[in-house]
């Protein structure tokens, strides 16, 4: 996950006036919080704090939301919102870094009515928590804050679940507050990284199924609501009732007053993924059947069909076989929530293999034998992976992946058994 805020995007002029009415409304001086009134001279009494979320966007890593805490001084006007969601692509090696899985991000603090403005000129709505801190608190929190932002100290290693935006959002609230949110947050409730990434990445299918593709049993493991804070509304929703403990010794409302920032008309983020395995089915079905259609009499009997069905059985092979190189690469990585998965039964660097062999056996007679000995391979190869994935000793929820690729490689299989895959209309052995 990957979120950020370009400061080079200009808000239009309404967006501006709107942000910047919202805020002055919000900063508008009270009495105490929640029941703790400090003296005015007391370091840390001019200081006030807002949790910013803003719901998911339109690119790819916009689409986990974003967070951010807000630090109004009252006496100096001085309003800064302090994102830890700061990325370059043109930064020295942001490719390689990537790949590796070594992103830098980088925190620094923004003005926050210019912060806003960009959410509400892209559609975003933005929710403002003040949050229930004591002078002292704030004045660690602010402090903390400027000290993360200088030079040498604002970039940091980025990790997709465990260390992003959200989560140095929350281990700041949690450092202030002694502890007190993880202490509220170590329950468990049935959630996995897996099932977030698949919620938020639902509505654009290709995303979802790649991201997917790419995780591996790590991502299946239940989490605690503390892990799940990594998406910035679930920690949102999560403060929203939560309460900690006050001078007096008293449990108090850790949030004091929440806005709607900016309104959106998009839709709300889904509570749940979605249930496409029949869809995945009925499309592996699809091309199993393209692929087995190879050994069919017509397939033998007509040039023009039987190149189109190889075609697509070369694509096929490439296709898979490149994903497999891919999945295989990453356990070179520090891309550790792609270790150990179970896909490479699916999608295997041994594909590459057949797509070779197709090519071959369409110039030589030499190579159809193999052909079809390679093609039950992989398929084996596929159905061992099922056996795997069907006992109890495998966490990963990839069911939609077998459904997707298991019916391809059989068909393929099927139909290069029974069919020659270059001479028309002769029937060969299995071999």
């Amino acid at each position: 996950m990957s979120k950020t805020w370009k400061a080079q995007k200009r808000p239009t002029a309404l967006a501006a006036l709107v942000a910047a009415g919202v805020l002055s409304a919000l900063a508008t001086p009270h009495s105490g919080l929640a029941g703790q009134e400090s003296p005015a001279d007391e370091p840390g009494s001019e200081l006030r704090v807002w949790l910013l979320t803003a719901a998911p966007g339109d690119a790819v890593w916009e689409r986990y939301g974003h967070n951010a805490l807000r630090v109004l001084d009252t006496s100096t006007g001085r309003d800064v919102s302090y994102n830890w969601g700061i990325f370059d692509f043109e930064q020295v090696d942001f490719i390689p870094r990537f790949l590796q899985g070594r992103m830098l991000y980088r925190m620094a603090p923004f003005r926050t009515d210019a912060m806003i403005a960009s959410y509400a000129q892209a559609g975003r709505e933005v929710v403002s928590q003040e949050l229930n801190l004591s002078p002292a608190q704030k004045v660690m929190l602010r402090d903390f804050a400027d000290r993360n932002a200088l030079p040498e100290n604002r970039e940091y290693t980025y990790q997709y679940f465990r260390d992003n935006c959200s989560t140095r959002v929350r281990d700041l609230l949690d450092l202030v507050l002694g502890g007190a949110i993880r202490a509220e947050s170590e329950s468990y409730r049935g959630a996995t990284y897996r099932f977030h990434t698949r919620r938020l990445t639902q509505v654009d299918p290709l995303i979802f199924t790649g991201m997917d593709l790419l995780l591996g049993p790590p991502t299946d493991a239940e989490i605690t609501v503390w892990d799940e804070m990594f998406v910035p509304m679930v920690l949102r929703d999560e403060i929203r009732s939560m309460t900690v403990p006050g001078a007096d010794g008293s449990r108090q409302a850790l949030v004091i007053g929440e806005e709607r920032v900016v309104t959106s008309a998009r839709t709300v983020d889904p509570e749940a993924p979605p249930r496409w395995l029949w869809v995945y089915l009925l499309i592996g079905l699809f091309v199993g059947g393209i692929l087995a259609s190879v050994g069919l009499p017509a397939a033998r009997s007509a040039r023009v069909l039987r190149g189109a069905v190889l075609a697509v059985a070369i694509l096929w092979s490439l296709l898979g076989g490149a994903l497999g190189l891919i999945l295989v690469g990453l356990l070179f990585t520090d891309h550790v929530f792609s270790y150990g998965n179970e896909n490479l039964f699916l999608a295997n660097p041994l594909m590459l293999g057949t797509a070779a062999l197709l090519a071959l056996s369409l110039m030589s007679e030499r190579w159809r034998k193999p052909l079809r000995t390679w093609s039950r391979l992989v398929a084996g190869v596929a159905l061992c992976g099922l056996i795997w994935h069907v006992l109890p000793v495998s966490p990963q929820a990839n069911a939609m992946f077998f459904a997707l690729a298991l019916p391809a490689h059989l068909g393929l299989a099927w139909g290069l058994g029974r069919s020659d895959p270059r001479a028309g209309g002769q029937r060969t052995s299995a071999g």
